[in-house]
């Protein structure tokens, strides 16, 4: 990847709804090399996909919870299982096996605290392994970022 790559990249993060001649434009390429690299950067799996960010006060999951999990058992296995069950839920926006006190950090886009409440029984509870877990409900966003720097 060379730094021509680099800024198509840049430029795609900042907003791929942009076409390919304002893109080529913007990093100084020809309209068919841009395409060319950019279908290059797709088939090599650089580009993962390209989606649509909603604005979150305009949607109804306005409530976001950071939630750390500690399972009561530890084991690959064990973490494995229960990323699963996090994962099935479509309040669960990124689900993170980590390092640390916890075991797994969730992120939530959460509809109101009836939602999360019911989703703490479906994962907390019970047969989940749950040893404990900690919410953090996010009072004001100071950054939310989606680019990756290059």
């Amino acid at each position: 990847m060379d730094r021509l790559d680099k800024r198509i990249l840049e430029a795609l993060q900042r907003d791929a709804s942009r076409t390919n001649l304002a893109i080529a434009e913007a990093v100084g390429l020809s309209p068919s090399s841009c395409l060319r690299r950019i279908r290059r950067l797709r088939a090599d799996g650089m580009i993962d996909r390209t989606v649509a960010i909603l604005d979150p006060a305009r949607t109804e999951r306005r409530l976001k919870a950071l939630v750390n999990v500690e399972l009561a058992r530890h084991g690959d296995r064990q973490v494995r299982q229960f990323l699963a069950l996090a994962t099935a839920e479509p309040a669960v926006m990124s689900a993170y096996a980590v390092t640390g006190e916890s075991d797994v950090i969730l992120m939530l886009r959460l509809v109101d605290m009836a939602e999360f409440d019911a989703l703490c029984e479906r994962l907390f509870r019970d047969q989940t392994n749950v040893a404990r877990f900690f919410t953090a409900v996010v009072t004001r966003t100071a950054k939310e970022e989606t680019a990756i720097p290059l």
